[in-house]
């Protein structure tokens, strides 16, 4: 029983409990139990053993029961008994845009319908529009929202949601009456993947009108949802919702806030609040009354959000960290975290080319980096056991060596400081060895060990597995741990607390794969990396010369798992990377 696994059924418990009308905080508090134990720096299974559940934040006697059953019997009994109460597939209605639980359960109640095709079929045929509360307009809604959900799912990755959010954002904060814009919400927080999109303006009222205009007729634009005073929403091309709010100046900061989230990170605000007297919420923060109620008559001045957090007690929590994540402790007594920047990478580790499945040579590779500013290159084609990828054999890897040393010779004399390092992402086999004799792992410059088959191994035996990997010295640092592709396939069953563990112990990273499909190492398991000093490097995985870019995304990552630019590994000078590949593998 993995943390992922407990993680999963209390977040089945959230949903099902919404889905049956159950009291609004009692689900939530499962949702929160959820994050809690997905953010845990050891195994769950610990705490069982120990009997400290209820130790750990946000884990009270009922939630740690029913841990404690699903550990011994395989599921909950509060989980059995909702799913008596509860069809199926009304769960997946959730995932539908505008239709909240209340309407969910109206829904089943009066037309006995449980499957989205039925959902579908009774909003065409009048029967939703007939309902209480809801009428033609919401059917309509229905039906295209399905359909949306049908061709494009319920969430982007990060990469096709800034496609959409960028160019509105840079389109609406340069309009006339636009006094301050930011994208707000899970994008915001650099989550992996995201669900609608949001952008938080401040105005006056009277420019409303003419911003809400331009926003919904901007190219990108297909559809408007909705419309009123201070939101509207539409649906873009690729099938994504973006909501645009206006505020006055003086409820911005607050309203940035409030939208960013998550809600964890805005529940503890509150609560924060509440203890010094006061109240927080989207429009500001106020003092409360002799009656412990909100007194809008008397606000307490902020003007940026730096200023709430200060009023609080806090320094500023950048938005990254707004997941209830150890923020609180950290910024209440630290004024910021080093966190790396774009500008701090100095090479490219973790690259294809033509000799496997990579779409440019050797050559373009490098000078594509070159030309982004890189200062090295460290190409790892895939080894010989992954014939589909047209990994390399012996004689193609000592065939790629002597392309390299002409390479780095060439740069050399045409006076570029630029080198090429000679690396391989070695398959991790099936009993835990790399993918070829040691004389040959003995002359790249660094190996990454991956695993790219078998991801459905039992937990034990990956373990075994993965182990063996990190105690070959030839091992430089692990690619893509999890294994999982975002929105397509799931993780493998691993402990990823303890890999991370046997990794610093002997001086292994663990990249950050750049991948907008993979982001793999999870930025969940930043709070470990950071308490053992875990180095990684982030790495674009790049089968092209534009997947150099996708760097950018794993630094949004790293920034997410509290990284500083000396625990990453390509901030350091090409002789720095070398000499930590070849010595000690210590900062």
């Amino acid at each position: 029983m993995t943390n992922q696994d407990v993680a999963e059924k209390l977040r089945e418990v959230y949903n099902l409990m919404q889905l049956a009308g159950e009291n609004r905080f009692r689900a939530i508090a499962f949702d929160r139990a959820a994050q809690t134990i997905e953010g845990l720096n050891e195994e769950i299974t610990k705490h069982i053993e120990d009997g400290t559940l209820t130790d750990i934040n946000g884990i009270g006697k009922s939630i740690a029961e029913d841990i404690k059953a699903f550990q011994e019997t395989g599921t909950m009994p509060v989980l059995e008994s909702l799913k008596e109460r509860v069809p199926k597939g009304l769960i997946e209605w959730l995932n539908i845009s505008g239709l909240g639980p209340k309407n969910i359960a109206k829904i089943h109640k009066e037309l006995g319908i449980t499957e989205i095709t039925e959902l579908k079929e009774a909003c065409q045929s009048g029967a939703v529009a007939e309902l209480p509360g809801l009428g033609q307009k919401s059917a309509d809604k229905i039906i295209k929202s399905i359909e949306y959900l049908e061709k494009f799912g319920e969430r982007a990755r990060l990469d096709q949601a800034l496609e959409i959010a960028e160019p509105i954002f840079n389109f609406v904060q340069n309009l006339d009456g636009v006094l301050q814009c930011h994208i707000a919400g899970s994008l915001r927080r650099s989550r992996e993947t995201i669900g609608d999109i949001d952008i938080i303006v401040a105005a006056d009222k009277n420019n409303a009108d003419s911003i809400f205009d331009a926003f919904t007729g901007h190219e990108l634009v297909v559809e408007i949802l909705g419309r009123g005073d201070t939101k509207s929403s539409v649906r873009t091309e690729n099938g994504r919702q973006v909501d645009l709010r206006i505020v006055s100046e003086k409820e911005y900061p607050a309203a940035l806030m409030y939208f960013t989230g998550s809600k964890e990170h805005n529940i503890v605000m509150r609560q924060r609040a509440r203890e010094r007297g006061m109240a927080l919420n989207e429009y500001g923060l106020f003092k409360l009354s002799d009656e412990k109620e909100t007194d809008f008559d008397q606000p307490v001045e902020t003007s940026s959000e730096k200023e709430i957090y200060q009023k609080l007690d806090l320094n500023f929590v950048v938005p990254e960290h707004r997941e209830d994540k150890g923020e609180f402790e950290f910024y209440a007594e630290q004024e910021k975290m080093e966190l790396v920047s774009d500008d701090d990478i100095r090479g490219v580790i973790h690259a294809h080319s033509t000799y496997s499945d990579g779409k440019y040579s050797i050559k373009q590779m490098a000078e594509a980096s070159l030309e982004r500013g890189y200062k090295y290159l460290g190409i790892t084609d895939h080894s010989r056991t992954a014939a589909y990828a047209g990994g390399l054999t012996i004689d193609d890897v000592k065939q790629q060596w002597d392309e390299i040393d002409e390479l780095n010779e060439t740069f050399t004399s045409n006076g570029k400081n630029f080198r090429i390092f000679k690396g391989i992402e070695s398959d991790i086999l099936s009993d835990g060895s790399l993918d070829y004799p040691d004389e040959i792992l003995e002359g790249f410059d660094f190996v990454i060990a991956s695993v790219h088959s078998g991801l459905e191994m039992p937990k034990e035996k990956m373990m075994e597995r993965f182990k063996r990997a990190i105690e070959n010295p030839y091992t430089s640092m692990l690619g893509h741990p999890t294994g999982r592709l975002l929105l397509k396939r799931e993780e493998s069953k691993i402990d990823l607390n303890q890999i991370i563990e046997w990794a610093v112990e002997r001086g292994v990273a663990i990249e950050i794969n750049a991948s907008p499909w993979r982001l793999d190492l999870d930025w969940r398991f930043g709070n470990k990396a950071k308490d053992t000093g875990l180095l990684t490097s982030i790495n674009p995985d790049a089968h092209s010369t534009d997947g150099i870019d996708d760097i950018r995304y794993g630094v949004m990552i790293a920034r997410k798992a509290k990284f500083e630019p000396a625990r990453v590994l390509n901030t350091k000078s090409a002789e720095e990377f070398l000499e930590w590949c070849k010595g000690s593998r210590e900062i």
